[in-house]
């Protein structure tokens, strides 16, 4: 398996775009590009599954490593391990779907799916970095196209919201750089590679100036709080592939970073500010679900209950434990899948409808059977119902969380677990509301989802069901890389 392969895909993808004159060919482009991501993705799992069922034990598989930079031992160095592996599944999901859903684009069409690619090309070169310079570009490369799309492309304020959305990020990505240049100073190796670093022992002092810096950087993207204001005007402000971008790729982007770099190369840093980061995501699970109750607007809904949502990725990382550890990572793609599918069928209620406040909808089962069934099946994924991707991710940090006996640790895991009533109330309220009842005036001769919306929505429900129902082989992919984690974090030095 080339793993260069992730990268020059969407790259290829982006290019033939830009080579189209006509609308109808850049999107049969950009869904074959698209498709063609899709197979290499689960290619890269069988591929991986194979290797570790032959007794493969290298921490990072299909490794390439060239020099890039000598004078600043910078290498084009990529590898990947169970989580990696877990990241490009759900990006190819999110990047398949969000193709889909955009068909009806016609504005600027060949610059929107080569922004959407664009977006792709930069997640999968994240994932599957190993050097910490390379890494930190392909984070850039996912930050501008966000900008574009929303202002170009976005509903409502939508200059106000993409302004917001790349100072924020521009400002998380500062603290990652500087985080990322004390790390190559502080250390001995003077070295960005990822695994040495990770090997060798980074000053207790350096790592207590230097965690707090990428483990905040890296969180301004996956919504730390009090740093999570620019998600709900960002996600509502979007369009709805933008949306899906935002929520189920990028934000993991920050997810990710604060697990594979910050925690895992910084371990006597975590172990610092574990409590710290503890106290900040509950407040964001439940600040995120109380105001996620007083939201009216249907986008404001899911961007509220994603900054509830992310804070249980970052509680299951400043838990410190191996369960809460996979939980966390396993939230990081349920969350992805679900809110894409969320912001999805928002999108094509509102094409439908115009409107997404919920007070204004009602009736919808009527004459959208299909969309709001999808509406049902990721609300009850979004509260948690056994069955979906939902329960499996919220009750493996759960029960990673209770592992600890003392009474901080249990507390906080008491308060998170509250928030699961409060996004029952406000999920069922929103979903009864814009389903059910008397149809709307004006509203009966709405048509359903088209081919490219039902696909779109499938693909998103097969992933949320395969977590949900057989969650093992997820569990089994993800735990021997959180067990390396743990065991650096335990004291130990991974060969």
């Amino acid at each position: 398996m080339n793993l260069t392969l992730l990268i020059l895909l969407p790259l290829l993808t982006a290019i033939v775009i830009l080579l189209m004159r006509n609308a109808v060919q850049v999107k049969w482009a950009a869904l074959i590009g698209s498709t063609a991501q899709f197979v290499l993705a689960f290619v890269l799992l069988v591929a991986f599954s194979n290797e570790r069922a032959a007794g493969s034990e290298v921490q990072m598989l299909f490794e390439l490593q060239y020099d890039w930079f000598p004078a600043w031992h910078i290498t084009f160095h990529l590898g990947v391990d169970g989580i990696s592996v877990a990241m490009i599944l759900l990006t190819a999901f999110v990047v398949m779907a969000g193709v889909l859903v955009s068909w009806n684009v016609t504005k600027m069409t060949k610059e929107f799916y080569f922004l959407l690619i664009l977006l792709s090309l930069g997640a999968y070169g994240f994932f599957i970095s190993l050097d910490l310079f390379v890494l930190f570009f392909f984070l850039e490369i996912a930050v501008i196209p966000k900008y574009l799309l929303i202002g170009i492309w976005g509903s409502g304020k939508k200059e106000y919201a993409a302004n917001k959305l790349a100072l924020m990020l521009m400002g998380g990505s500062a603290l990652v750089l500087v985080g990322l240049l004390g790390v190559y100073f502080g250390s001995h190796e003077k070295t960005f590679d990822l695994l040495t670093l990770a090997n060798a022992h980074i000053p207790v002092e350096v790592q207590k100036i230097c965690f707090p810096l990428l483990f905040v950087g890296f969180g301004v993207f996956t919504a730390l709080f009090p740093f999570h204001t620019w998600v709900p005007d960002g996600h509502s402000s979007a369009p709805t592939a933008g949306s899906m971008f935002l929520a189920g790729i990028s934000m993991k982007l920050g997810g990710y970073g604060c697990l594979r770099v910050a925690t895992y190369i910084m371990p006597d840093g975590a172990k610092e500010y574990a409590n710290i980061i503890i106290v900040l995501s509950t407040i964001a699970i439940l600040y995120g679900a109380f105001a996620t109750m007083m939201q009216k607007d249907l986008k404001y809904i899911n961007a509220y209950s994603s900054v509830s949502h992310c804070g249980f990725v970052l509680l299951g990382i400043g838990m410190l434990t191996k369960t809460a550890l996979t939980g966390a990572v396993m939230q990081m793609v349920s969350h992805g899948l679900m809110t894409a599918l969320f912001f999805a069928v928002i999108g094509m209620i509102y094409e439908r409808t115009h409107t997404r406040q919920v007070n204004e909808m009602g009736g919808l089962l009527k004459v959208m059977p299909f969309i709001t069934t999808v509406l049902f099946i990721v609300g009850l994924c979004s509260l948690g119902l056994p069955g979906l991707s939902g329960f499996v991710a919220e009750m493996t940090i759960f029960m990673g969380s209770w592992q600890h006996p003392d009474p901080f640790h249990r507390i906080a895991t008491i308060a998170a677990c509250m928030s699961i009533v409060v996004t029952a109330v406000y999920i069922l309220r929103a979903i009864g509301q814009t389903a059910m009842g008397p149809l709307k005036e004006g509203f009966g001769n709405l048509s359903d989802a088209k081919w490219n919306e039902k696909l779109a929505a499938i693909i998103l429900i097969a992933g949320i069901l395969a977590i949900g129902i057989a969650p093992f082989w997820l569990n089994d992919l993800i735990s021997p890389a959180t067990e390396i984690i743990m065991h650096k974090l335990t004291g130990g030095v991974h060969p």
